[in-house]
């Protein structure tokens, strides 16, 4: 055999040998979820619809006759400034307007202010679990006037406006689902004569863009 023949099978070996590989056998991708707020295409980030039970423990809340139930929408819009840092990207919120309606006719109340999100251990859980964080303001239908004269199931809630603090924790079921369980809470911080204010516990599911 003379050498060019020899170099000719030699060179064939691999190609005989080593058969194609399919993407079927490739080891499947890493799932990877959606981080908010970075949305390009559309000025709303994500929007969140839900329920709640109105301040237990409380007139609005345990006085008999009234239903407790209130449900609630939010819309969050996309982060004005967006960072490559995660550590920093972290401390920019994405502008939060919302809104919740009480079905017994006690106070509802729409806000506006700023949500913070903060992944919880990010490697471990697959980017799926967060926290969320809120803070602004509240305006509402409840009642304001005098202690004494505060209509029967109604709280005392002193003025509107008001602050509103509130906190999620949440999982992502898809890139674009999740669902939460919610604590908020609204109060006039002292400034007026009454602040029994109001703290409501529920839930929200939404959806990501």
């Amino acid at each position: 055999m003379t050498a060019p023949i020899r170099a000719c099978l030699i060179g064939l070996i691999p190609l005989v040998v080593i058969q194609p590989v399919s993407a079927a056998d490739l080891p499947p991708a890493p799932a990877t979820y959606y981080a908010p707020p970075v949305q390009p295409l559309s000025i709303v980030s994500e929007v969140r619809i839900g329920g709640s039970v109105q301040d237990p423990g409380s007139a609005e809340g345990k006085l008999p006759g009234f239903s407790k139930a209130n449900v609630n929408g939010e819309i969050l819009f996309a982060k004005p400034a967006i960072s490559a840092d995660p550590f920093w990207q972290a401390f920019v919120p994405r502008p939060t307007v919302g809104g919740s309606y009480n079905t017994g006719g006690r106070t509802s109340y729409a806000y506006l202010g700023a949500t913070w999100t903060l992944e919880v251990f990010p490697e471990t859980f697959n980017r799926r679990v967060f926290l969320d964080g809120f803070f602004g303001g509240v305006a509402h239908n409840g009642y304001t006037g005098p202690k004494a004269d505060t209509p029967y199931g109604f709280n005392t809630l002193g003025c509107s406006p008001m602050f509103r603090e509130a906190a999620a924790l949440g999982f992502r079921l898809t890139e674009h689902w999740s669902i939460m369980a919610t604590v908020e809470h609204m109060s006039n911080a002292g400034l007026c004569a009454n602040n029994r204010g109001l703290t409501n516990f529920g839930g929200k599911i939404g959806y990501t863009f």
